[in-house]
């Protein structure tokens, strides 16, 4: 896995959100934004994750924060997901992984003694240059907004 890290240009991309609008990291130019990469949309520790950060969404806002969720669901998969838990921020539908590539968070996992190719949960917090900020490797599901809001 060659993760991004901090200091890196993010290069562009663009990815189908859960309705099919294309969205790409342009489109966040002069904006602060969180990219989280969540292994499947509407298993616990996904949920969590992301109900934390709805929960906190405004004060992520107060400190300039835009937010994109990131999983290789399809787009029926993430409008689910989204519109289950009313989540206020995107979910790219990136079947292709061609964010989850450019971010290099696509490697070997082991859960319960098996090993298998998986998303890594990791969130980029991205300047408004386009350049990682910071690396968040060790996500708290349950408390990940306090992380973002610490740093």
């Amino acid at each position: 896995m060659n993760t991004l890290k901090q200091g890196d240009k993010v290069p562009n991309f663009t990815v189908n959100d859960q309705d099919g609008n294309p969205v790409s990291l342009s489109d966040y130019k002069g904006k602060k934004l969180i990219v989280f990469f969540y292994p499947k949309a509407s298993t616990p520790g996904c949920t969590a994750e992301a109900c934390n950060l709805t929960d906190n969404y405004k004060a992520l806002q107060d400190k300039g924060y835009e937010i994109l969720g990131v999983s290789a669901d399809s787009e029926k998969r993430q409008t689910n997901f989204k519109n289950k838990y009313s989540f206020p921020f995107p979910l790219l539908a990136d079947e292709e992984k061609e964010v989850i590539n450019a971010f290099g968070v696509w490697g070997l996992k082991k859960f319960m003694g098996k090993e298998y190719d998986g998303i890594h949960r990791k969130t980029f917090l991205i300047n408004e240059d386009g350049v990682v900020a910071h690396v968040i490797d060790k996500v708290k599901t349950k408390d990940h907004a306090a992380q973002i809001l610490e740093l």
